[in-house]
């Protein structure tokens, strides 16, 4: 492998900013230029290249499953992470006993959102509240019982970083015999994700945060034996046995977690999804963990230098690789790094500082050094 400083080469956007807003949309890269280059190339050559495009489905289905560590047939390709989590609620069924869905405080808007509006259909739907800016796991426990079909969580919160024990959520929802869902899109490719261990229903995620890709591909994750006792009614001719039989008089899902896709693919976005999941995998997630473990904590060391309070839990193995800062107006201090040409974004109060295996320590000192100049931003 080579190193991340070689790596950061592949960047062009360093060669003048300081770029750490991975939690919101990665660095593009010279690989994912090429492949939007690519796509553009086979227009102009071949036009339509439907098998083609089939075929590329197929590899970046494949190249997910090799990020989790799951089967090929256990993922659908979508569109969104919104598209995933519409896919399966459409396949939820209330007519039993268990009606109640389990989100936390912590959720990412579409997320929650979905299970809300399955409240016409009979749904429930309670949050756990968050202690210290962790899911409160007393709570769960208190929440989730024999009437729980599911229950949803981050695997990080994209307000202030903080990371899910995943084990110990599952542990809660399987001993209530209730489904689990994890919404792993602030986490997947910076954080390692293997199903094998997880052991949960299903992963939902997309592509364009440090992923390196673009928004407009998402993934699902479906546990292999759960598949084809799901039934959902989102579907689409992408979603049957056979796309080319063209039904119209029937719908026959296919026995794979392809049942949960849709209409016809992102294709022009398929070419850089291919592209930076192959980076991202050459590079390796247990690398990615590592090398931004590092730079986090130099960056929290230098947070608390300045009298910065950090919402990010202190305990590495409690965060992603985003690490959050309180401000007083988050919005001008955004624009206060930007003056410097530090790219940063904000949520609920916060920076939200987010590195990637593209940053160095240079990119940490610089932040740092623009929070002591703006210290009055500082809650």
């Amino acid at each position: 492998m080579k190193s991340m400083r070689a790596y950061r080469e592949h960047f062009p956007i360093f060669k003048n900013t300081v770029y750490i807003n991975s939690c919101s949309y990665a660095a593009l890269s010279l690989e994912v230029e090429g492949a939007f280059q690519r796509y553009l190339k086979d227009r102009h050559e071949v036009g339509a290249d439907w098998i083609g495009w089939c075929d590329r489905l197929e590899r970046v289905r494949s190249l997910f499953a090799d990020l989790l560590s799951a089967k090929a047939d256990e993922m659908a390709v979508t569109t969104s992470a919104s598209a995933s989590l519409s896919a399966i609620s459409s396949s939820l069924d209330f007519s039993g006993k268990r009606k109640k869905i389990v989100t936390t405080d912590l959720a990412f808007p579409t997320e929650a959102q979905a299970w809300h509006a399955l409240k016409k259909h009979g749904a429930e739907v309670v949050h756990v509240k968050e202690t210290d800016g962790m899911i409160d796991l007393d709570d769960l426990d208190r929440l989730v019982d024999d009437e729980t079909l599911l229950v949803a969580v981050p695997l990080v919160c994209y307000r202030n970083g903080a990371l899910a024990d995943i084990p110990a959520i599952r542990d809660i929802a399987r001993k209530n015999g209730a489904l689990i869902l994890v919404d792993a899109y602030q986490g997947v490719g910076a954080v390692p994700i293997d199903v094998n261990e997880w052991k949960v229903d299903f992963i939902v995620g997309g592509s364009l945060k440090y992923l390196l890709s673009t928004a407009g591909v998402g993934f699902l994750y479906v546990r292999e034996d759960l598949i084809t006792k799901s039934e959902p009614t989102q579907t689409g001719w992408f979603a049957q046995e056979d796309i080319h039989a063209m039904l119209i008089h029937d719908n026959i899902p296919a026995t794979n977690a392809r049942r949960f896709e849709q209409g016809t693919p992102s294709v022009p976005n398929l070419y850089a999804v291919e592209a930076g999941l192959k980076l991202i995998l050459e590079v390796g997630v247990e690398n990615i963990r590592e090398h931004v473990a590092a730079l986090n904590e130099r960056l929290k060391k230098g947070v608390q230098e300045i009298g910065g309070k950090l919402m990010s839990p202190m305990d590495p193995n409690k965060h992603g690789a985003m690490i959050t800062v309180a401000s007083t107006d988050e919005y001008a201090l955004v624009a206060a790094l930007a003056e410097r040409n530090i790219i940063a974004s904000c949520r609920d109060g916060n920076l939200r500082i987010s590195a990637h295996f593209y940053n160095n320590n240079d990119d940490i000192d610089a932040v740092i050094g623009a929070l002591k100049d703006n210290k009055n931003l500082l809650a």
